[in-house]
């Protein structure tokens, strides 16, 4: 009896070893991704990378005025390009960045980025011309497309995978905060110092971000099987730069300009040559597998439709704000703040409440939620008081914050560990292009109505005949505009709830 139960376990023990030898064979293919470094040292290393960049996104506009005074420009034309080049650039490359993570390691792409985005600030505070300027920033944007588009995927790889959500919620606080503080702190610098400090705080800020990245990531630099696709790539960046560039400058070119035409003919054929280059490379720059996962393109569709409802209440309030109100500025900026601290607040416990019931009922939940804010928003008059405006922008920061941890933590996780760097790039750009179209669609509404219009005479102080009227066309342009927010809110609610089911997160 004694000499079959030895045999078997000789058996075994062979058998394991070969397993052992054949997974460990197989495991030198595919590099480790994995970050073995403490969660929270990485958690505090990526919240300096996404901080400078979220802060930046919010903290330029509200210093145009002063830079377009220094450079004798008006605030319409040329100026506008230091919000757009950022933009633009940052569209273009986040897929890229994304591929690229995949291939070579995202310490590498991350250390990359912190190094353009700190430099190209001190290039911005450094400027001696409108055109330089522009150029610096859009060399800051790659630089801000490289942190935005990896820190996800940095996140999730050093959280053990039931805690992503919890992971994205912290990371959301993060981006919420720089988002917050920005108008303020950008009033503040421009009033008391330059407008050139809005950029130099980000240097001292980016080189501690060097060292802890260096001292704290242990990732090592590696490649990936597979070429790098530069068709695509430019494929990529033609499309989305023409898109993006002819519907921001819709408004101002006027929308049968021949310019704006070409722009955007120019990027949607980039576009649609796009799927069939990439069906025909060897390594696509976009993994187009991944889109033929229900979970991860439901959320990817949620997401950008979320930011295409929701981005025009941060650029149009203050319109409302400072020309239907006449705020002044630095209030302004303060009555902005209620949307982004919700977030920052309710986002943890929405990631992490994502854990353990999943995404689906909650992210559809969220942006319900938020689409009542819309359509409350859009009830706002000249006669709204203080606590009528905070409590709609509670109410909208409270649903994207259920919205937003719990969708991201969906479309990361239902994408395989190998790619999780194309699908942060596929999360940041979505979240930048719904933005894009935000800004354009709410702009182009509204002054299709006429209310652009009122509202730059009601600054010019009219007599009481021309207020009321102007009033009533700044309201009503402003109502319109929300009430198609909220529509497009309304079909994200059922792109959220189409998704099926998410597969289990398992201890790791």
């Amino acid at each position: 009896m004694k000499q079959q139960e030895t045999e078997p376990t000789k058996f075994n023990n062979t058998s394991d070893t070969q397993n052992i030898s054949n997974t460990a064979h197989s495991e030198k293919k595919p590099a480790d991704t994995s970050e073995h470094a403490g969660k929270w040292a990485v958690l505090a290393v990526v919240a300096i990378g996404v901080f400078m960049a979220t802060l930046d996104s919010s903290i330029v506009n509200i210093s145009l005025p002063a830079i377009a005074a220094y450079f004798g420009t008006p605030l319409n034309g040329a100026i506008s390009w230091v919000i757009i080049g950022y933009l633009v650039a940052t569209a273009a490359i986040l897929l890229t960045a994304g591929r690229l993570s995949d291939m070579i390691g995202r310490k590498a792409v991350w250390l990359t980025g912190l190094i353009l985005f700190t430099g190209s600030s001190a290039l911005c505070g450094l400027a001696p011309s409108l055109v330089f300027l522009i150029a610096a920033r859009a060399l800051q944007g790659l630089g801000g497309a490289l942190l935005m588009a990896v820190s996800p995927a940095i996140l999730t790889s050093a959280f053990p995978s039931n805690e992503r959500g919890r992971a994205l919620g912290l990371n959301a606080v993060i981006v919420a905060l720089g988002v917050s503080v920005g108008p303020t702190l950008g009033g503040f610098i421009t009033a008391y110092f330059s407008w050139r400090w809005i950029f130099y705080v980000n240097v001292p800020l980016g080189i501690i971000g060097l060292i802890l990245t260096l001292r704290v990531l242990t990732e090592r630099l590696h490649r990936n099987p597979g070429r790098f696709d530069p068709l695509g790539a430019i494929l990529l960046a033609i499309g989305l730069a023409g898109i993006t560039a002819g519907l921001s400058f819709g408004q101002e070119l006027g929308w049968n300009s021949p310019l704006l035409i070409a722009l955007l003919v120019v990027g949607v054929l980039a576009l649609i040559i796009l799927p069939f280059v990439e069906q025909r490379v060897p390594n696509p720059i976009i993994v187009l597998s991944l889109l033929r996962r229900r979970v991860f393109l439901s959320a990817n569709l949620s997401l950008i439709l979320s930011f295409l409802a929701l981005f025009a209440v941060s650029f149009m309030m203050p319109f409302y704000f400072e020309q239907l109100r006449h705020f002044p500025t630095e209030e302004a900026g303060l009555l902005l703040t209620p949307l982004p601290i919700t977030l920052a607040i309710v986002a943890p416990f929405s990631g992490s409440l994502a854990d353990r019931i999943g995404s689906r009922w909650l992210a559809s939940g969220g942006l319900a939620i938020s689409c009542i804010g819309l359509v409350f928003i859009s009830q706002l008059n000249a006669q709204s008081s203080i606590l009528d405006i905070v409590w709609r922008l509670v109410l909208i920061g409270l649903g994207q914050a259920l919205f937003q941890s719990p969708n991201n933590s969906a479309l990361l996780g239902s994408a395989p560990r190998d790619l999780q760097g194309s699908a942060s790039g596929f999360l940041g750009t979505g979240r930048v292009m719904g933005q894009s179209l935000s800004v354009a669609l709410s702009g182009a509404i509204f002054a299709g109505l006429g209310g652009s219009a009122a509202g730059a005479l009601l600054t010019t102080h009219p007599d009481a005949a021309q207020i009321s009227s102007l009033q009533q066309t700044f309201v009503y342009g402003f109502h319109v505009t929300f009430i198609v927010c909220a529509a497009i809110a309304a079909i994200g609610v059922f792109t959220s709830l189409v998704r099926g089911k998410e597969e289990k997160k398992k201890q790791v």
